[in-house]
């Protein structure tokens, strides 16, 4: 999609309304209410500054042309509060009283930069939290009865809020009891259960207390945005990291996933084909207990959050880094291993589309089918814009693997499987559909001002012209409903789940720092150094320091060809599938801010087939099977299984009824994995016998590609016209 003229007018008016407030007179914030009993998190001024521009861009960009008000100020304090304590386990209703008073007056505040507010009400939840902590780490010694009768409400959702802490101890004995019992239940002893709940909540204490600014200025941000729509989205700059990443499916370090165990950082893989993975000096279970930069001086980092840990391994391509290690299996007063790695660009493969062949018989004859599973439409923009030609993207990789199905492989069929693809790049869903289709339209766009633009696949000729499927469920979104839509609307395969997510706005990611000339990047840093001492930030003191973020802003909705929006209502797959997922909780029509369905006129397409005649029979075949399926008949149990727990909100403490409960579902699922076996020709197995990978069973694949099989057969003599590809009789 070419938005390049159009982002160019965006960015010269979003430089003046940035520069302009930039330079505005800075009105001191109100003085931030001291919650005494905890050190109070601040905010710095960087994030005053950013809270302003954020309101500026959505009041002036957001496609919902919406104002920032009192409306807004109660759905926001609504949604912070929820979001530090849904299950009400903390907060007292005295607190929440006290909140009150804060109800419409966030929308003026956020203008006026001013944090003090949500930041106080965060102090407030520490103490709380601290509070918990306290007690419950002096409840785990305490002697319980295990066959008493009395039950523990984990979900206090719907009930009111506390009136005092004596009444919250009450429900966190009862969950310092019932994480008791679940541990006796796993076998342990009663010495060893209290070591391993008082050391889980030591070290939750512990990570909770190394909370900074930024954790808060996220939460807060996360219910602002949420607030106006469900995908505007402020990233703060190490979640902004994290986002680009992902989207380019690569990352610069030394190829190790890291976690946190016990104040310590445990290497949990080892990524293949990074420096660790060469070097096989680094093992999955090493324990790193400090990093130096190039030849400099250690640092221990035993303690660290894992996110400040992580920046200090990470580094551009080409720089060394050491690090010392405990190996796996020694103990941590083992003399360290000093370990020298230079970093590298990172291709995270695992993450990057895939293929594989499966053969089906459909009335007695064989068809090799193709499946190429997509989780993500990933592309490396920084790559590209530096002229990298082998930069990585989503139809580059799919392009391949198309390539060696076809004249490798020899299949009949090809599938998409989108399932769980929750979108990404609108450029490659567009690019991606144009391996399918010859020339045509993709997907309109209707951006703020209302004008729409027909975004098309200029390029002809196509990369596969034979039969094509495309696999979709609840968790397919935005650009994997483009691609599923235009492949529908073209009548170029079908389409098989369940009705996909319903996300069809598209959003424009915005680097803050880019709309702020360097001389005010000087002045933001000036002021950022002077607050230091009240803020957690570093010392900035250059514009180099002061890195602002990144927003994520709605600013257009997608249509497909045929003039429908996907928003709200997703993808109607052709053939339909019962639901893995709870349709009524997940979803764009579960999201009270989203944007409602509409529809303009369609494009000027022209479809390869109509497959109307086709997918009757597709359907009435798949409804008989599913009928007949014990996967499928397992699945609806289960939903309706789902559905009456999460009507749930307790749990008994009985120990013997909990745990006659938990072995009467494991006898269960047990009966039920060997009649599933069974029909498989799978040896049974026993209890706490582990599934191997190889004995795993995806019934929703296998029922779509019986769905390709009777496509094949059907479609008999039946001609798609692929423009200036040869037309196919499947």
């Amino acid at each position: 999609m070419d938005f390049k003229s159009f982002k160019e007018m965006l960015k010269r008016i979003f430089f003046v309304i940035f520069t302009a407030a930039v330079l505005a007179c800075h009105a001191a914030p109100k003085p931030q209410p001291i919650v005494e009993g905890i050190t109070n998190v601040m905010p710095d001024e960087q994030q005053r500054l950013v809270i302003k521009e954020v309101v500026n861009l959505i009041e002036s960009y957001n496609y919902k042309k919406i104002q920032i008000n009192d409306s807004i100020s109660s759905l926001i304090l609504d949604k912070y509060i929820k979001s530090l304590d849904q299950g009400k386990n903390y907060f007292l209703a005295s607190d929440i009283k006290e909140f009150e008073k804060y109800r419409y007056t966030l929308d003026d505040d956020f203008k006026n930069g001013d944090l003090s507010a949500p930041f106080y009400i965060y102090n407030v939840y520490a103490k709380r939290l601290n509070e918990y902590f306290k007690y419950s780490l002096a409840q785990i010694k305490s002697k319980y009865d295990f066959n008493q009768n009395d039950t523990y409400v984990y979900d206090r959702t719907k009930m009111p809020w506390a009136v005092s802490t004596t009444a919250l101890n009450e429900t966190w004995k009862k969950r310092v009891k019932y994480e008791l019992i679940n541990l006796s239940l796993a076998g342990s002893t009663e010495e060893k259960n209290i070591e391993t709940l008082t050391k889980r909540y030591q070290n939750l204490q512990s990570q909770t207390s190394k909370t900074n600014n930024q954790d808060v200025f996220q939460i807060l941000m996360d219910a602002f945005t949420e607030s106006i729509d469900p995908h505007t989205n402020y990233f703060v700059p190490t979640r902004a990291t994290e986002f680009n990443e992902e989207m380019s499916r690569s990352f610069e370090g030394i190829g190790a996933r890291l976690q946190l165990e016990n104040e310590v950082v445990k290497i949990s893989e080892i990524i293949p084909g990074g420096p660790a993975f060469k070097g096989k000096q680094l093992s999955a279970g090493d324990r790193i207990i400090a990093v130096a930069q190039g030849d400099g001086e250690f640092v221990d980092i035993v303690g660290w959050r894992l996110d400040v840990t992580v920046t200090k391994i990470k580094g551009p391509k080409g720089t060394k880094v050491r690090l010392k290690v405990i190996p796996v299996g020694q103990e941590m007063s083992s003399k360290p291993v000093i370990i020298e790695l230079v970093r590298e660009k990172i291709i995270l493969e695992d993450q990057s589309a895939k293929k594989k062949v499966k053969t089906i018989t459909t009335n007695g004859k064989d068809y090799k089918i193709g499946i190429i599973s997509l989780p993500a439409f990933y592309a490396d923009f920084k790559a590209a814009n530096a002229g990298d030609k082998n930069y990585k993207s989503t139809t580059r990789d799919v392009k391949k693997l198309v390539d060696s199905l076809k004249n490798i492989d020899k299949v009949d069929a090809i599938v998409m499987d989108l399932r769980g693809n929750g979108g990404g790049s609108l450029v490659e869903a567009i690019s991606l559909t144009g391996l399918f289709i010859d020339k045509g339209p993709v997907v309109q766009v209707k951006d703020l001002r209302g004008k729409i633009e027909v975004d098309e696949d200029e390029n002809a000729g196509v990369a596969w012209d034979g039969p094509f499927g495309v696999m979709i469920d609840r968790l397919s979104a935005s650009a994997s409903e483009i691609f599923a839509g235009a492949i529908q609307d073209y009548g170029r395969g079908i389409i098989m789940g369940s009705q996909s997510y319903g996300k069809g706005t598209v959003q424009s990611s915005i680097d803050l720092n880019k709309l702020v000339n360097p001389s005010m990047l000087q002045k933001v840093a000036g002021l950022i150094t002077r607050d230091r001492t009240v803020g957690t930030s570093p010392n900035a003191a250059n514009p180099a320091d002061v890195n602002l973020g990144q927003i994520n802003l709605t600013m257009a909705k997608f249509y497909r060809v045929a003039g429908s929006s996907t928003q709200h209502k997703g993808v109607t797959p052709d053939v339909v599938f019962p639901s893995l997922y709870p349709m009524d909780k997940i979803g764009e029509d579960t999201e009270p801010s989203a944007l409602p369905w509409d529809v303009i006129p369609g494009s000027n397409f022209k479809a390869v087939a109509n497959l109307a005649a086709v997918k009757a029979g597709l359907i009435k075949n798949s409804e008989q099977r599913i009928a007949n399926s014990l996967d499928f008949k397992y699945l609806k149990q289960d939903i309706a299984e789902l559905k009456k727990r999460d009507a749930e909100v307790s749990v008994t403490l009985n120990e013997n009824k909990l745990k006659a409960e938990r072995e009467a579902q494991e006898a269960k699922s047990l009966a039920r994995q060997n009649e599933l076996r069974a029909l498989r020709g799978l040896p049974a197995i026993k209890k706490g016998d582990k599934i191997t990978k190889q004995d795993a069973f995806d019934f929703i694949e296998d029922e779509s590609l019986k769905v390709m099989g009777d496509f094949m057969q059907q479609s008999g003599n039946y001609v798609m016209n692929l423009g200036n590809s040869t037309s196919q009789k499947f």
